[in-house]
């Protein structure tokens, strides 16, 4: 596999190409990747979309039923890679190192997610790839209408479905 592996998403959208970046964020790259390989990502959804912020996704079905996750993974934030439009980052909880399955795009600079300080609020979040094909279709998912769903906010009216990822190889 290349240094630098090339991920297609296929959404009910448009396909989306990522390049990951093995070499600065390997702890992130694999994890997504070995998600991808066991088929994960399919019939997953967009389930938060904030215009002006980001999309994010993979954790959860069209029903918005959460899917039972790897273990959660060290946070990779210091690695110099900035949260900068087009950009994949791994999301999590308030702990630093929470994350597991869901990343979210960029759809603008987000400054104030990359890495500061290593404390708690200082952190940031792991960005792991870019948008190298299909940003266009990143731009119209942040248009759809949302709502609530649950205890869940701006989640998709109608589902914006992950319907298969691959691995270029």
């Amino acid at each position: 596999m290349s240094a630098s592996p090339i991920v297609r998403m296929q959404t009910s959208m448009g396909q989306i190409a990522i390049e990951l970046n093995t070499e600065k964020a390997p702890i992130s790259s694999e994890n997504f990747l070995s998600y991808v390989r066991d088929g994960f990502y399919e019939q997953t959804i967009f389930h938060r979309v904030i215009p002006n912020f980001m999309i994010q996704g993979g954790g959860f079905t069209p029903q918005m039923k959460q899917k039972k996750t790897k273990a959660e993974i060290k946070n990779e934030a210091n690695n110099g890679l900035l949260n900068a439009r087009g950009t994949l980052a791994m999301a999590r909880t308030q702990v630093v190192d929470s994350a597991t399955c869901q990343f979210f795009i960029n759809l603008v600079d987000n400054d104030f997610l990359n890495h500061k300080a290593p404390t708690p609020n200082g952190y940031g979040y792991a960005v792991f790839g870019k948008v190298t094909e299909g940003m266009e279709v990143v731009d119209e998912i942040a248009k759809v209408a949302t709502g609530n769903f649950g205890h869940h906010q701006d989640v998709p009216k109608d589902a914006v479905i992950i319907q298969s990822v691959s691995i270029d190889e």
